[in-house]
């Protein structure tokens, strides 16, 4: 299986100096740097010092999910690694990763961040999310790949399109991503053997943004996330209630406004997920109950 490490970048020339030697040493057949509008030299200071690193240029930043599209777009390698620009990975987590690949129905593995382990769905007041399962040494199923860290079977990808532009410009799409997977009836893997190390360096931080505005965007993506794949009968029931206590909250009139202006966008999303869906909410939910 051909293997290609993909990695967004904005603004992270010197997280690039810093980690991209550690990548290389992987042994990928392809590294990928998609650079979503950068400033900072990014460009020029990869084509100097890694020449053998492929550049997918984005003449103005577009947002995380058209930024990885494109970089798995670039390429045909079977097997596709998402690595943030502060992610590095240990020599060793080819082997480990790939042997799951040998199963047709998985899509994705989750690389091993130390402090955490696979994710178990959560649904709290209204709100389907996730939750760290317990620690363990073993490969485990995983509900939630990041699009920070994780592997992912690019035929699969495809099919599904690849992450949803609707989240731009970052936020939940991994997790929409992951669901979409899986309600098609293919399976997610944690692997504790592919280790990373991830630096929290990353640019969407609030040197680059407000603390209210990522708060707002977070906020909404989780509404986006709600209404595209939660039943009608759940979300009059169960996710009504749980809107109008998160209310409450000073601020949250704004993030259901701005959920509501992409209504049109989710309700494309909903009949077309319906047209593919082999299993139910209920039933990718319990099947993590053990």
């Amino acid at each position: 299986m051909k293997t290609a490490a993909i990695i967004p970048n904005w603004q992270g020339r010197e997280l690039l100096k810093k980690n991209l030697p550690e990548v290389l040493k992987v042994g990928f057949d392809e590294v990928v740097v998609v650079d979503d509008g950068s400033t900072d030299g990014s460009v020029e200071f990869l084509k100097s010092k890694f020449p053998t690193v492929n550049i997918v240029r984005h003449n103005k930043n577009q947002g995380f999910a058209k930024t990885v599209n494109d970089g798995v777009e670039s390429t045909n390698a079977d097997i596709v690694f998402l690595l943030n620009s502060d992610v590095i990975p240990k020599n060793k987590i080819l082997s480990p990763v790939l042997r799951h690949f040998k199963k047709p129905d998985i899509f994705g593995v989750s690389l091993n961040e130390k402090r955490y382990s696979y994710a178990v769905p959560k649904i709290e007041h209204g709100f389907l999310g996730h939750r760290p399962g317990k620690v363990t040494d073993k490969s485990h199923k995983t509900f939630w790949i990041s699009g920070g860290s994780g592997a992912f079977r690019r035929s699969m990808w495809k099919t599904l399109g690849g992450m949803d532009t609707m989240f731009s410009p970052f936020y939940w799409e991994d997790v929409d991503l992951s669901f979409r997977a899986q309600k098609r009836g293919w399976n997610l893997l944690w692997e504790p053997k592919a280790q990373v190390e991830h630096k929290h360096e990353s640019t969407i931080n609030s040197n680059n943004f407000s603390l209210r505005y990522l708060n707002y965007i977070k906020e909404r993506n989780q509404l986006l996330f709600q209404w595209k794949h939660l039943d009608t009968w759940f979300l009059l029931t169960k996710h009504l209630p749980g809107l109008l206590w998160r209310l409450k909250h000073p601020g949250y009139t704004i993030v259901i406004f701005l959920a509501l202006l992409k209504t049109p966008k989710i309700i494309v999303r909903r009949i077309r997920e319906r047209k593919e869906i082999i299993l139910a909410n209920e039933e990718i939910i319990n099947s993590f109950k053990m």
